[in-house]
C-alpha cells in the first residue's frame, strides 16, 4: 500500500511538471494559441502555481481545488494582466475538473463542480475572447466531458471495490461454513469411535471376567477369551489412535455399538420409503470388517443417499460395496438429473471426505452426466 501510495505521488509530480513546462512553453516560444495581450510573467506565476496544487490531485483534493481560483485572483492582483492560454490554462484546468469528479471524497466532488462552473461563468463574463459561440460550446463541452469521465470511472471503481469486497466476504464465509462442517464431522467422528473403543473394552472385561473364573477348571476356554481379548484390544488400539485425532465436543455417548453394513439393508428399505428406490449390492465379507471401518463404509452410504434424495430427481440409486480384495471399495450411483431446488450445498461431501481421510483412503466425485457418483476405496489393512 505504502509503495503505491509512492507511485501515486510520483506520477502527480510528473503529471505537474509536464503541465509547467508545456504550459511555459505555449507563453514564452510563444505559441499561436496564446491570445490577449497580457503579461508572460503573470501566466507564468500563474502556470507554476496551478503545477504545484497539482501534485495534491489525489492525496489532498481539498487543496487541488483551490486551483479555481487562482487565475481570479491573479487577475484582479495584477489589474487584469492575463493572457488566455490552451496548455497553461485550459489543459490543467480540465486535469483538476477529472481530479476532483475522480478522487474527491464526498462535499469535494460537487463543490469542484459548482466552483468550476462558477469559474467559467466569471470568465465568460469579462473575457470577451471566450464569448463567442464556438468558443462557449468548446471550452463548456470540453470541461463537461472531463468532470464525467472522472464520475463514471469513479463510479465503475466503487462497483468493483464493492463487487470484491461481497465476493471476498462470501468467500469467507463459505470458508468459516466448510471449516465449522469440518469441525463439525471430526467431532462426530470421535464420538462415534469413542463408542466403538467403550464397546470393546466392555468385551475384553467381560471376556477377562470369564477367563478368569474357568481358567483351572476349562483351559481351552480361557485360551478362547484371551484369543478374543487381544484381538479386540488391538482393534480397539488402532480406533483410539484414530479418535485422539479429533476434536470432541463433551458430549455423553452410550456405550452401544454404532451401526455398520450389516444394517444397510434395514437404510435401503428406510430410504424406500421416502420413495427413492434403491438397488444394494454387496461382495465379500463384511463382517470382517473393523468396527471403525465398518461404521465409515455405513456413514458413507448414508450420507450418500441423502444427498441424492436431496439434490437428484433420480427415483432409483445403486449402492455397490466391495470388501473382496485388499480395499472396501463404495459406490453409490444415481442417473439423475439433478433438481434445481435453488437449495445452498451442504456439507455431505467434506463430511464423507473427512471419514475417507481418516482411514488413508481416497474420495472421488463425478457429476460429467446428468447423474452423481460418489465412490470411496478405503485399505482394509489396519493403520
Amino acid at each position: 500500500m505504502e509503495r503505491l501510495a509512492w507511485s501515486q505521488r510520483a506520477q502527480d509530480a510528473g503529471l505537474a511538471v509536464l503541465v509547467a513546462a508545456v504550459g511555459l512553453a505555449e507563453v514564452w516560444l510563444p505559441l499561436e494559441s496564446v491570445m490577449g495581450d497580457g503579461s508572460p510573467w503573470v501566466s507564468s506565476v500563474g502556470i507554476l502555481v496551478v503545477a504545484a496544487l497539482l501534485t495534491q490531485r489525489r492525496t489532498r483534493p481539498w487543496l487541488a481545488l483551490s486551483v479555481m481560483a487562482v487565475w481570479p485572483v491573479l487577475g484582479v492582483v495584477t489589474g487584469g494582466q492575463l493572457q488566455i492560454l490552451f496548455f497553461g490554462q485550459l489543459v490543467p484546468f480540465l486535469v483538476i475538473v477529472y481530479s476532483l469528479a475522480r478522487h474527491g471524497v464526498g462535499r469535494i466532488t460537487w463543490l469542484g463542480a459548482a466552483a468550476a462552473a462558477a469559474l467559467m461563468i466569471l470568465a465568460d463574463i469579462f473575457v470577451d475572447l471566450l464569448q463567442e459561440p464556438t468558443e462557449l460550446i468548446f471550452h463548456w463541452g470540453v470541461v463537461t466531458l472531463a468532470y464525467l469521465s472522472g464520475r463514471g470511472l469513479r463510479a465503475s471503481e466503487d462497483r468493483a471495490t464493492a463487487s470484491t469486497r461481497r465476493a471476498v466476504e462470501a468467500e469467507n464465509a463459505t470458508r468459516e461454513r466448510a471449516l465449522a462442517a469440518v469441525a463439525d464431522e471430526r467431532a462426530r467422528i470421535a464420538r462415534e469411535l469413542h463408542d466403538i473403543v467403550a464397546h470393546s473394552v466392555s468385551v475384553m472385561i467381560v471376556q477377562a471376567g470369564a477367563a478368569e473364573q474357568v481358567v483351572e477348571e476349562d483351559p481351552e476356554f480361557a485360551r478362547r477369551a484371551l484369543r478374543t481379548i487381544r484381538g479386540t484390544g488391538t482393534e480397539a488400539l488402532a480406533e483410539m489412535r484414530r479418535a485422539v485425532t479429533m476434536l470432541r465436543a463433551p458430549e455423553t455417548a452410550d456405550l452401544s455399538p454404532q451401526p455398520g453394513v450389516q444394517a444397510l439393508p434395514a437404510l435401503v428399505e428406510a430410504v424406500g420409503d421416502t420413495g427413492l428406490q434403491v438397488e444394494l449390492t454387496v461382495t465379500g465379507p463384511p463382517a470382517d470388517l473393523p468396527a471403525g471401518l465398518d461404521l465409515t463404509a455405513y456413514r458413507i452410504i448414508q450420507e450418500a443417499l441423502t444427498n441424492v434424495r436431496r439434490h437428484s430427481g433420480a427415483g432409483r440409486a445403486q449402492v455397490t460395496l466391495d470388501a473382496s480384495g485388499d480395499t472396501l471399495c463404495i459406490e453409490v450411483t444415481d442417473p439423475g438429473p439433478a433438481r434445481p431446488n435453488g437449495q445452498e450445498p451442504g456439507h455431505g461431501l467434506i463430511g464423507m471426505a473427512e471419514r475417507v481421510a481418516l482411514f488413508g483412503g481416497r474420495l472421488e466425485t463425478d457429476a460429467d452426466g446428468p447423474g452423481f457418483a460418489v465412490r470411496a476405496v478405503l485399505p482394509l489393512e489396519s493403520r
